[in-house]
């Protein structure tokens, strides 16, 4: 496909038609990178536990956050020499 390079603002731009956008999953930000002499845009690596925080939150609202193994019991501790 063939485009022109537009003027916005200051700037010059791409306009890039939604439904490329949609079919390589381009949202609010990319990584763009010169790489030999071709401008590559990329979607973001994802950042290391991104989104643990709502999926934490999802188990404890399912309430399936109960503990997987049981108390342990210290009764051999007394032998214990610290």
């Amino acid at each position: 496909m063939r485009t022109t390079i537009r003027r916005i603002g200051n700037s010059q731009g791409v306009l890039i038609p939604k439904l490329i956008l949609a079919q390589l999953g381009l949202e609010a930000e990319v990584d763009m990178a010169v790489e030999g002499d071709a401008l590559v845009i990329r979607k973001p690596k994802k950042k290391a536990r991104e989104g643990w925080a709502e999926a934490s939150q999802a188990v404890a609202s399912a309430g399936d956050d109960a503990l997987v193994m049981t108390d342990f019991p210290n009764t051999d501790d007394a032998e214990l020499v610290w």
